[in-house]
């Protein structure tokens, strides 16, 4: 059904949602961005399913923007890159706010956007040795979109570390931000997920999904004003000569002039 992804539901009604863009590092494209919409919409919907696992296939989890979606962005109008943007935001809101547990099962690196999946799961659990970063001032953007979930899982004083320097940092460090609940061993990765995933099967499924949605109104919510911003800081950062300058020499494989 999805170009993308893959969904397998078990008979205890855990879903598998794997992004299946392996030769691709799972990198998310305005398909992939789609068809993540669509899949928490019908994981949602589906009363057959209890909790849901969100993972890639290959050795990484996913690898942040889609390199044909980033030059598309290049050579975009405003109107355009804040249709983009809205996309990616409205597929991050909808696994947010999706009424199943959503348990990140993160067997590889995950970088910009892969780190936004991440901070939308409930908990994610993450393999010992992966590598993340929020690297988006390399190419003279910003992690915008993905900002309000990062500093919502993080916290401000956290995200500082990490959220504008670009630096690289491994999965014991993500467990210390607040970003993996654990870290584990390859081999121990799918019993760590089974220790999460168990619980919720013995709890009524409706009361989840309201405590859910209880702990999410609590602690703040994602403010719709909070998400717009993002939307119109990520477009107004495209204009810059710094955006032109960087994610031209991503692509001109030559170093920004900012790094000498």
């Amino acid at each position: 059904m999805f170009e993308t992804l893959t969904i397998e539901t078990d008979a205890r009604g855990v879903a598998t949602l794997a992004l299946a863009r392996p030769e691709k590092h799972n990198a998310l494209s305005a398909q992939m961005i789609a068809d993540l919409t669509a899949a928490a919409a019908q994981l949602g919907a589906d009363d057959a399913v209890r909790v849901v696992v969100l993972t890639g296939t290959g050795k990484s989890f996913c690898a942040g923007g889609d390199l044909g979606w980033m030059q598309n962005q290049m050579r975009a109008d405003d109107a355009t890159r804040a249709s983009e943007a809205r996309k990616l935001a409205d597929m991050l809101g909808a696994l947010n706010r999706l009424p199943k547990p959503l348990i990140g099962r993160v067997q590889g690196q995950a970088f910009g956007g892969g780190v936004g999946l991440m901070a939308v799961c409930d908990v994610a659990i993450g393999v010992q040795g992966a590598k993340f970063g929020l690297t988006e001032t390399r190419l003279g953007l910003i992690p915008a979109t993905i900002g309000p979930y990062v500093l919502a899982r993080m916290g401000q004083a956290m995200a500082r570390r990490v959220f504008m320097s670009a630096r690289i940092f491994e999965a014991d460090e993500a467990v210390t931000l607040g970003l993996l609940a654990r870290a584990v061993p390859l081999q121990d990765i799918d019993a760590a997920i089974q220790a999460e995933v168990t619980p919720y099967l013995a709890c009524a499924p409706g009361a989840v999904a309201r405590a859910k949605a209880l702990a999410q109104r609590l602690g703040g919510g994602m403010a719709p004003d909070s998400v717009d911003h993002s939307i119109n800081e990520l477009v107004s950062v495209w204009q810059t000569a710094e955006a032109q300058e960087g994610v031209g020499a991503f692509f001109d494989r030559r170093k920004p002039v900012w790094q000498g």
